[in-house]
């Protein structure tokens, strides 16, 4: 069994965060957003694994976002 843990990823639900949020810093800064179907290829890339191999914790996130949310 594994975990992914997504970033902002281009959804609806997901969209203010382009327009700026609030950050660790207190600033208020717009975030980038993940390509949805990068997030359906690393589901994907685990599911495929040969039963004796596992990713435990897996982080797929947009390059320039701040790394692990605000804080």
């Amino acid at each position: 069994m594994g975990q992914i843990d997504i970033g902002n990823a281009a959804t609806e639900l997901a969209m203010r965060m382009t327009q700026g949020v609030p950050q660790a810093n207190g600033e208020i800064a717009s975030e980038p957003l993940l390509d949805v179907d990068i997030v359906g290829q690393s589901v994907r890339y685990m599911a495929n694994l040969p039963l004796e191999a596992n990713v435990l914790f897996h982080t797929v996130m947009a390059t320039k976002m701040p790394f692990v949310g605000r804080g």
